[in-house]
């Protein structure tokens, strides 16, 4: 059985760095897509970042040049370091896997994990 399990949310002041942190158990192989996605209250989910086992990537634009993705595929565990944050990143942080490596649809998804950035 795949799990996704996050880790890493917390409070930060405007200006300031969390490190988010995905693993994902249960699945032998290393190809696959993952993603981070957040959602806020009373909005839609947005996509924040995918990359594929080949490390390609793509950034929302509002987290371009702040957010950084990066993998560590002996653990099977990716990284998002967010930089220079900002209250509108205040959401509830979710990460997803997409087995085929496609990018495009995530069967899996972690619990979230929270950020709250204060101004």
């Amino acid at each position: 059985q795949v799990q996704v399990v996050e880790s890493g949310g917390g409070s930060v002041q405007s200006g300031g760095s969390l490190r988010l942190s995905c693993s994902v158990f249960g699945y032998a192989y290393s190809s696959y897509c993952m993603g981070w996605f957040r959602q806020a209250p009373g909005k839609e989910r947005e996509g924040v970042v995918t990359m594929d086992s080949d490390g390609d990537t793509t950034y929302g634009d509002s987290v371009k040049g702040r957010f950084t993705i990066s993998q560590d595929n002996a653990k099977n565990t990716v990284y998002l370091q967010m930089n220079s944050l900002k209250p509108e990143d205040t959401a509830m942080y979710y990460c997803a896997a997409d087995l085929t490596n496609m990018c495009a649809v995530f069967g899996y998804w972690g619990q979230g994990t929270q950020v709250t950035v204060s101004s």
